[in-house]
């Protein structure tokens, strides 16, 4: 599957963007989806993660509450709105689909490298 994420940009703190991951490719409703974020000088981190289709969500404890991560398996699309920005989200976001087996104990990883596809980032920019 290929993934391409769009919707960076600057925006003030307190402000909002709206990211959007298109998927092209055959069955997107098998892969679990995340988004990461790699902000300079440090490592990629999860963000946010969408289970196949129940759309059960999970969220690293700095977002929650502020961005809600969804899918749309109709159109092959995954979404973040991020409200509430504040200046240490300013970062490179990236998407990613993980075909993880329904067996594993979670739904889910926070393990950048367990995904199997990745798009290119797109960059959103926090100003204080």
């Amino acid at each position: 599957v290929q993934l391409q994420a769009s919707g960076g940009g600057l925006v003030q703190a307190g402000g909002s963007l709206r990211l959007s991951c298109a998927a092209s490719g055959r069955t997107f409703g098998s892969y679990v989806m995340g988004w990461f974020r790699q902000a300079p000088g440090k490592e990629r981190e999860f963000v946010a993660a969408i289970s196949r289709g129940t759309g059960i969500t999970a969220y690293v404890d700095s977002v929650r509450g502020r961005f809600t991560i969804s899918r749309d398996n109709a159109k092959d699309t995954v979404n973040l709105q991020m409200n509430s920005l504040k200046p240490e989200d300013t970062a490179v976001y990236y998407c990613a689909a993980d075909q993880r087996s329904a067996y594993e104990p979670s739904w889910y990883t926070v393990a950048p490298n367990e995904y199997d596809y990745w798009g290119r980032g797109t960059k959103v920019t926090v100003s204080s």
